[in-house]
């Protein structure tokens, strides 16, 4: 309680604005180059190696089937030209879905597969081709097996190396970016994250009077942290780009935006009628206490504290959507960090070796992200509070359905977190008073 009302007595300096002049702040210094400038993705790379194999595969699937048919008209009297028909419809809607659109999805190829499947089954079975001679079923045979060859290649092969490969992109132009807030001075206590101030990285390695990073792997969680702060910070000034999704009876609202290379984002903003420290005590200084409250976390552990800012931590999701998504693991990077009266965690996906995936839980994978705490200039009883997610929850799943589950699941944790704040306040008042 005494390190809480520690927190309360800080002296922050300044004022904070508004939402909107937020923004207009984070604007300005979102000036300087970014790898994360919202443009589209199509727009910042041409067709990958890849995919341009995948769209050739698919133009022999075409012209080999055609072949096998012209043999079949000259030496059989069995006209399959259904099969020729099939050939065509494959090559339309891959080239068009994968070279046109260049999608990055693979709802079309599961199209094209199932119907060629089914077609080319129902074909054998309510017909005499196999009472012909050989040829009967070549072609049938031939077909069936292309268009699943297609999909391994497109499933395992296509959209895992371009995932890939733009993760590259994106790691290695953050390391070039400049950051915009690249400093922060501490105090030696990690629970107690300093303000924010411009500087460069090497004056935070040399001047450093707290914990710091050491080894390279430190370094590099370091790096990963810092990258997810700048990404979170660049959406809070997107927010006239924030598409509205929801909105519930205690008035938050979860809304969305497109990022480059991590797809849809989801965004809850929620008005609450406390202090930001008390938020900021909650739900970003201790993370590894949220289990004791927030029923849609089962776990949270603390793998690595790594320097005054920056942990590892590893979590365990709940079920959501009625058991239909089953529980996730993560491993997460989290930068803590105090910019004028905003506070601010932002995390990300890494590796640590004390949490290897395993059987028990699917390994989710999250995008940047984290949890923004912002005081009110004129009230400092209340606050607002918004929880930046962008999460892969692996597995089969379909989007239409996780994209529910996830906008459900932000608003359970709003009223668990208001559940919370309302079993401390009675606990603080009386310790005030005392």
């Amino acid at each position: 309680a005494n390190k809480l009302m520690n927190v309360y007595n800080q002296t922050l300096g300044g004022s904070l604005p508004a939402i909107a002049s937020l923004n207009a702040s984070y604007s300005t210094s979102l000036s300087l180059p970014s790898p994360y400038l919202f443009v589209p993705p199509a727009e910042r790379k041409a067709i990958s190696d890849v995919r341009r194999t995948f769209c050739l595969f698919v133009t022999f699937d075409l012209l080999f089937i055609s072949l096998l048919w012209i043999i079949e008209l000259n030496v059989s009297v069995i006209f399959l030209f259904s099969s020729q028909l099939l050939a065509v419809f494959r090559f339309l809607c891959l080239q068009l879905g994968y070279a046109a659109f260049r999608l990055k999805h693979w709802w079309v190829i599961a199209v094209t597969t199932l119907v060629t499947s089914v077609f080319l089954v129902a074909k054998v079975i309510i017909s005499n081709l196999l009472s012909q001679n050989a040829f009967g079923y070549v072609l049938p045979i031939t077909s069936f097996v292309v268009a699943w060859l297609e999909t391994w290649f497109l499933d395992f092969k296509v959209l895992p190396q371009e995932a890939d490969d733009e993760r590259a992109v994106v790691n290695s132009a953050c390391e070039r970016a400049p950051m915009i807030y690249p400093r922060a001075v501490s105090d030696g206590q990690f629970y107690s994250p300093p303000e924010s101030v411009a500087g460069s990285e090497e004056d935070l390695d040399e001047e450093g009077l707290g914990r710091r990073a050491v080894t390279a792997q430190e370094k590099e969680y370091v790096r990963q942290g810092r990258e997810a702060m700048s990404v979170v910070e660049q959406i809070l000034a997107q927010e006239d780009n924030w598409k509205f999704e929801k909105n519930n009876d205690m008035g938050d609202s979860v809304y969305t935006l497109e990022i480059p290379f991590h797809g849809k984002t989801f965004i809850l903003k929620a008005f609450m009628q406390c202090p930001a420290e008390l938020v900021y005590q909650e739900v970003i200084l201790q993370p590894e206490k949220m289990v004791q409250w927030n029923k849609t976390v089962s776990a949270c552990q603390i793998l690595q504290r790594v320097d005054d800012n920056t942990m590892v931590s590893y979590d365990v999701s709940s079920g959501a959507a009625g058991g239909v998504v089953s529980a996730r693991d993560f491993v997460n990077v989290r930068r803590v960090e105090r910019k004028r009266d905003c506070y601010l965690s932002a995390g990300m996906a890494t590796d640590h070796e004390a949490k290897p995936p395993s059987g028990r839980y699917v390994r989710g994978e999250n995008g940047p992200g984290g949890f923004v705490v912002l005081k009110s200039s004129s009230n400092p009883s209340v606050c607002t509070f918004i929880w930046v997610l962008n999460t892969d929850l692996k597995g089969r799943l379909p989007r239409y359905l996780i994209h529910q589950s996830l906008a459900a699941t932000m608003f359970e944790f709003m009223s668990h977190l208001r559940q919370r704040i309302a079993e401390l306040r009675p606990s603080l008042r009386s310790h005030h008073h005392t």
